[in-house]
C-alpha cells in the first residue's frame, strides 16, 4: 500500500443495520388483509383498573404488530366488558373466521380455557381459540428485564466476562401460574433464562407456596441468594398474593411482566400462527369464496338434485307421464292408477311394441323413457287416474 493511499480505504465499513422484510421480517410484525379477523384478547379476571391499564397497553402494542386488525379487549370476570359481551359484538358471516382469542396468560390455566371455551361455543360468530403465549424466548428475555428492574440481576447479557453485582441474585425460581402443565412449560422458560444469567434456574407454581419453597430450599443447598421471577403478565391473581408468597418462602421478588414489550410481540405472534394453520387457511378461504359466489350469482342457480328429492316434472320442464301415454311410476306395495295392460313407467322400454305404437309420434319424442321416470310424483297419493285419450288408446 502506498504512502498517499487512504488505510481506511481498504478496510471494510460497517453499514447499518436495516429491518428486512418479507418472510425473514420479524415474527410478531404481521402482513394482514384488510377484512382478517377480529383479536380478542381474553384477559384472566375482572376489568380492574390496574387490570384494564395492562390490556390496553398490550393492545396497543399487538395493534402496532398487526396492522389492519381489529383488536378487542375481553375480561373473564365481572360485568364490564366481559367476553361474552366482547365476542358477541363481531360482526357475523356465514363460515367467514370472525375473532381469534388470545389468552393473555404465559402458560395453560385449566380454569381460564374452561372460561374462555365456554364463552367461544356461546358466540354465534366464527372464532379460533389461540395456544398461550409461551413457552417462548421472549418471555425469558421479559424475565431478565424484569429482574434487572430491581437489581436482582445484571441488566445485560452475559457475555464472555460475568461482572457480579452485590444485589444480583444467585439462584432464581420461574414462577408459573396453573398445574403440572404450567410447571413443565415454565421448566423450558427456566432453561433459557439461565443460559442468559448463567445461574441456576428452576421452576415452580405460584398456586404452591408449597412447591416454591422447596424449590427455594434445593437452590439454596447451591447458593446463597435466590429471587422469584413471576411469569405472568398480572391479572391471573389477586393483588398481594406475590408479596405473600415472597414473605413465606424468603426469596426477593421481581415484579410481574405486566406489559413489557415482549408480552405485545408474543400476542401478535400467538394471533399469526392461529391464522397460519392450514386447515384455518382453508376454511377462511371457502367461507370468502362462498360468499363472493352468493354475492355475484343474485339468487344463483339451484343446486344440483340428488335422487332422493327429484323435482316434479312440471318444475323440470319435462311434460307429464300421461302425454306419453304412460301412467305415473308407484312406489312399492301401491297398485298402479289403472289395471289396463299398460306396463308402468319404469318398464317402458321393455314394453311391447304394439303398445308403444299405440301412442303417438310427438307424445314419444318430446317424452323420452328416461324423463318419464324422473317425472313421476314423488308422493304416492298424488298419483292421477289414466286420461280418456289413454283409455282410448289402450282399448284399440
Amino acid at each position: 500500500m502506498s504512502a498517499d493511499q487512504d488505510p481506511g480505504a481498504v478496510l471494510p465499513v460497517r453499514t447499518s443495520r436495516y429491518r428486512r422484510t418479507g418472510r425473514h421480517r420479524s415474527a410478531h410484525q404481521l402482513s394482514l388483509p384488510s377484512d382478517s379477523p377480529a383479536l380478542v384478547i381474553a384477559v384472566p379476571g375482572s376489568a380492574r383498573p390496574e387490570s384494564e391499564d395492562v390490556a390496553e397497553h398490550i393492545a396497543d402494542m399487538a395493534a402496532a404488530s398487526c396492522p389492519g386488525a381489529e383488536v378487542r379487549i375481553g375480561f373473564l370476570r365481572g360485568n364490564r366488558d366481559h367476553l361474552d359481551d366482547v365476542l358477541a359484538d363481531l360482526v357475523i358471516q356465514d363460515d367467514i373466521l370472525a375473532g381469534v382469542v388470545v389468552p393473555l396468560m404465559p402458560f395453560p390455566i385449566p380454569e381460564v380455557d374452561q372460561a374462555i371455551s365456554e364463552s367461544v361455543a356461546a358466540a354465534e360468530a366464527q372464532l379460533l381459540i389461540a395456544d398461550p403465549l409461551g413457552p417462548h424466548p421472549l418471555l425469558a428475555e421479559a424475565l431478565h428485564a424484569r429482574l434487572a428492574d430491581v437489581g436482582l440481576a445484571r441488566a445485560a447479557r452475559v457475555g464472555r466476562i460475568s461482572i457480579v453485582t452485590e444485589t444480583a441474585a444467585d439462584g432464581v425460581i420461574v414462577g408459573a401460574v396453573g398445574g403440572e402443565e404450567a410447571v413443565q412449560a415454565a421448566e423450558v422458560v427456566a432453561v433459557l433464562l439461565a443460559s442468559r444469567l448463567t445461574t441456576p434456574v428452576a421452576a415452580a407454581s405460584l398456586n404452591d407456596p408449597g412447591g416454591i419453597k422447596d424449590a427455594a430450599a434445593r437452590l439454596r443447598q447451591a447458593v446463597p441468594r435466590v429471587a422469584l421471577a413471576p411469569c405472568m403478565v398480572g391479572p391471573e391473581l389477586t393483588s398481594g398474593t406475590l408479596e405473600a408468597i415472597a414473605a413465606l418462602t424468603g426469596c426477593d421478588c421481581a415484579p410481574a411482566l405486566g406489559g413489557h414489550p415482549a408480552v405485545g410481540k408474543l400476542v401478535a405472534i400467538r394471533y399469526g400462527a392461529a391464522l397460519a394453520d392450514p386447515q384455518i387457511a382453508a376454511m377462511v378461504a371457502r367461507g370468502k369464496t362462498a360468499s363472493a359466489h352468493a354475492a355475484a350469482s343474485n339468487g344463483g342457480t339451484p343446486p344440483p338434485t340428488s335422487q332422493a328429492q327429484v323435482p316434479p316434472a312440471s318444475q323440470a320442464g319435462t311434460p307429464p307421464a300421461t302425454q306419453a301415454g304412460t301412467p305415473p311410476a308407484t312406489q312399492a306395495g301401491t297398485p298402479p292408477a289403472t289395471q289396463a295392460d299398460t306396463p308402468p313407467a319404469d318398464h317402458l322400454q321393455a314394453a311391447p311394441a304394439d303398445h308403444l305404437q299405440a301412442a303417438p309420434a310427438d307424445h314419444l319424442e318430446a317424452a323420452p323413457a328416461d324423463h318419464a321416470e324422473a317425472a313421476a310424483p314423488a308422493d304416492p297419493g298424488e298419483a292421477q287416474p289414466a286420461s280418456e285419450e289413454d283409455a282410448e288408446s289402450q282399448s284399440a
